[in-house]
């Protein structure tokens, strides 16, 4: 698929074609390495997206605390929504994949796009630097100022539970159900005097958040 109307989405229009290229390639399109997919683009791409997030809120918020800017970098860049982003500029279309990733659904399924999209960010960044990794970034995930936490259940179960001298909650998957690329995973908390909470959602992480609620809820352990 032509990549210029991914670029102009972007807002970039790449020297070097081949970083785009190898952004958009998926492993399971090479079984040679991670020289030829965007594993490694991605591992960049992530402090990339972490610096340019970091520093729009540094200086959109002058008033909010470490914390504060904290949990909302954290709803920015977790993976939902740079799942999001990457829809919107219809990524998926864009990507590479062997035939069984492809016909899975892999063009949709959240954990792909929102690599990809850290792989792309840190094409941008290798090609043109970090001013334009930056344009890209908010043109793509907006700036961020309509931006909401979610709140942290796992953090606040865990934190009572230390504080009450107890160990951290233990997470495990209980069971999963439905298509590889519509999974839906069950998870259970676990806590130290033996509460359970479980959980539901379309990632592993969804759903520890949802057992953690469901254990605060039920004001077990509390």
């Amino acid at each position: 698929m032509e990549v210029q109307a991914l670029m102009q989405a972007l807002g970039h229009v790449f020297r070097d074609s081949g970083l785009l290229c190898l952004a958009l390639t998926h492993p399971s399109a090479t079984n040679r390495g991670g020289k030829e997919n965007n594993q490694r683009l991605e591992f960049l791409g992530d402090a990339v997206l972490q610096l340019c997030v970091s520093e729009a809120l540094f200086s959109r918020y002058p008033q909010k605390d470490e914390g504060s800017l904290t949990r909302l970098r954290a709803a920015i860049v977790r993976e939902e929504s740079l799942a999001d982003a990457a829809r919107r500029i219809s990524l998926g279309e864009y990507l590479r994949f062997d035939h069984g990733e492809a016909m899975s659904g892999g063009r949709d399924k959240s954990s792909v796009l929102a690599d990809a999209l850290e792989a792309v960010l840190a094409a941008i960044y290798l090609d043109a630097g970090i001013d334009a990794a930056r344009k890209a970034c908010i043109r793509v995930l907006g700036d961020f100022s309509g931006v909401r936490t979610a709140h942290d259940w796992k953090s606040s179960l865990q934190e009572k539970e230390q504080a009450d001298g107890h160990d951290a909650p233990v997470y495990r998957v209980v069971s999963e159900e439905g298509p590889p690329h519509a999974r839906v995973f069950y998870v259970e908390a676990q806590l130290q005097n033996g509460a359970r909470g479980v959980g539901r959602g379309l990632t592993k992480k969804q759903a520890e958040q949802e057992a953690a609620h469901a254990v605060m809820e039920a004001g077990t352990g509390i």
